[in-house]
C-alpha cells in the first residue's frame, strides 16, 4: 500500500542454511563455513530496498546469498514476515518463505 512506503512496516527475516560443517568443526576456521556476518549484511541491504511484494524480497535475498556463498551451501531457506499487516482482520503477521536445495 502507498502509505506503507511512507511510514514503513516491521519485518522479521529468517535465514536457514544447511552446509557440511565437518571441516569447520574440526579446524575452527571460518573459511570452511558460511559467514553469517556476510549473510546478515546481504539481508540488511536487500531489506532497505523498497519492494511491493515479499516474494520479490525473498527471491532477491536468496539470489544474493547464493551468488556469494553457493559453494558452501547445500540448502537455503529464507522467510520474510510482515508484522501486523494493514489488512482487515486480527492478523499477527503474513509470511513468505522460499528455499533452494542443491
Amino acid at each position: 500500500m502507498p502509505e506503507e512506503t511512507l511510514i514503513g512496516s516491521d519485518y522479521e527475516v529468517n535465514v536457514v542454511v544447511e552446509s557440511d560443517l565437518n571441516k569447520a568443526s574440526e579446524s575452527d576456521d571460518l573459511k570452511y563455513t558460511v559467514d553469517y556476518v556476510s549473510i546478515h549484511a546481504i539481508v540488511k541491504e536487500e531489506m532497505a530496498i523498497p519492494s511491493k511484494l515479499l516474494e520479490h524480497v525473498v527471491a532477491r535475498i536468496i539470489q544474493r546469498i547464493l551468488s556469494k556463498h553457493a559453494s558452501e551451501i547445500e540448502a537455503l531457506e529464507v522467510s520474510v514476515a510482515k508484522i501486523n499487516p494493514p489488512i482487515n482482520g486480527d492478523v499477527k503477521s503474513v509470511e513468505v518463505k522460499d528455499f533452494y536445495k542443491r
